[in-house]
């Protein structure tokens, strides 16, 4: 009997380590702040931040929204998934372009390549 049950059960197992060895590590999250605070040791690379929606527009696929951290905030701009609505917990993946800084003021945005629901917190 166990030997049947062990048979029976052994695809999923083999699917679940083969699901959980191919998941995408990914980059590590970083604060809004830190992005900011030294654009261009960010420019042009892919970044991931987690927040909620404070702002957001979009149409027909295409969207813009702000993205805020306790840290501070950043605007993402996708051309596939729309923007989600204003209040939702976001996690953003993507490529973090720097326009310019004047002063205190970075004028920067992400161009998302994935989104994804942040874990809940505790």
């Amino acid at each position: 009997m166990k030997r049947s049950l062990l048979r029976r059960f052994a695809p999923l197992v083999l699917f679940a380590a083969l699901l959980l060895t191919g998941c995408k590590q990914g980059t590590p999250v970083t604060e809004i702040k830190t992005l900011l605070d030294d654009p261009s040791h960010f420019d042009k690379q892919t970044v991931r931040v987690v927040g909620y929606v404070t702002k957001s527009a979009g149409i027909m696929g295409y969207g813009a929204y702000q993205v805020t951290d306790a840290t501070g905030a950043i605007v993402v701009v996708t051309q596939q998934n729309g923007a989600p609505r204003e209040g939702a917990k976001v996690g953003v993946e993507g490529e973090f372009r720097s326009a310019f800084t004047i002063g205190t003021e970075t004028a920067a945005v992400i161009v998302e390549s994935g989104r994804y629901t942040p874990p809940a917190s505790k």
